[in-house]
């Protein structure tokens, strides 16, 4: 039986000085190949192709301010880095983007629909169909008579689903809400495209639904029994159990919806 002698150290020295060698010169052609792939001409990225409905973009403005933001090229670009760029240009809301070969980059993006204002009239924030906040610049809005919602941070998509209850209540009258406001301890107040302030209180949209029906449904009455119309409603109080307060210009009176027919 024939014992393998172990290899020599000299060898072994050599054998490992070789494996670092080689792995040495390995590293060093992927590098090169890498910087060669970078610094290559051929492998830019020769074009931008968005699409989407864009109302407040256009697709030649959105390639020249989001290029210069664009690091590498057709295989070294960050893609996530290009979406984050893309959707801080104002108004878009989400964009995606992916690689078309040979050389260009497919965006599509979906902009903010807005449907009201977000907080104080001095801000530039909006709400759009999702209750999400954005900031735009409010004189780009195209829409007319768009509702002003306020309430505490985070609450958005509780007033936007708030006001689709309410407004339809107040349509009738010939009245729009034009402002609803969610306090911080969770009342409701709304003020109408006539200058009156509804004061709601608080509970679930049903109940509050619930009592701005009742008002609406006998307010005519009520401000017909004093020789005025619905227009000349100043506030309301509607945080009554079983009936409401309101103010009429010229007149002021407390009402319970029992009492709200025309007396006989």
């Amino acid at each position: 039986m024939n014992n393998t002698l172990p290899a020599p150290l000299d060898v072994k020295l050599m054998n490992m000085t070789a494996s670092v060698l080689f792995v040495g010169c390995a590293m060093l052609v992927l590098a090169a190949g890498a910087w060669w792939v970078l610094r290559y001409p051929g492998f830019a990225i020769a074009r931008i192709v968005v699409q989407g409905e864009l109302v407040h973009n256009n697709a030649v403005t959105l390639r020249a301010n989001v290029a210069p933001h664009l690091v590498g090229n057709f295989f070294t670009v960050d893609l996530r880095a290009a979406r984050a760029a893309f959707e801080q240009v104002p108004w878009v809301r989400k964009a995606s983007v992916r690689r078309e070969f040979p050389g260009s980059l497919h965006v599509s993006l979906e902009e903010h629909d807005a449907v009201a204002y977000w907080g104080p009239e001095s801000g530039s924030a909006m709400v759009n169909t999702q209750g999400e906040v954005f900031e735009a610049n409010v004189d780009d809005v195209e829409q007319d008579g768009l509702p002003r919602l306020q309430g505490p941070s985070g609450t958005s998509g509780e007033v936007l689903q708030m006001y689709g209850l309410l407004q339809p209540v107040f349509e009738p009258l010939g009245m729009d809400v034009e402002e609803l406001l969610l306090t911080g301890r969770g009342g409701w107040r709304a003020t109408l495209d006539t200058g009156a302030v509804v004061e709601l209180g608080g509970g679930t949209p049903t109940e509050l639904v619930a009592r701005a029906k009742r008002f609406a449904r006998t307010l005519t009455q009520v401000a017909a029994q004093y020789k005025r119309r619905v227009d000349a409603l100043e506030s309301a109080d509607l945080r009554h159990a079983g009936g409401y307060a309101l103010r009429l210009k010229g007149v002021t009176t407390t009402e319970a919806a029992a009492a709200a027919a025309p007396r006989r």
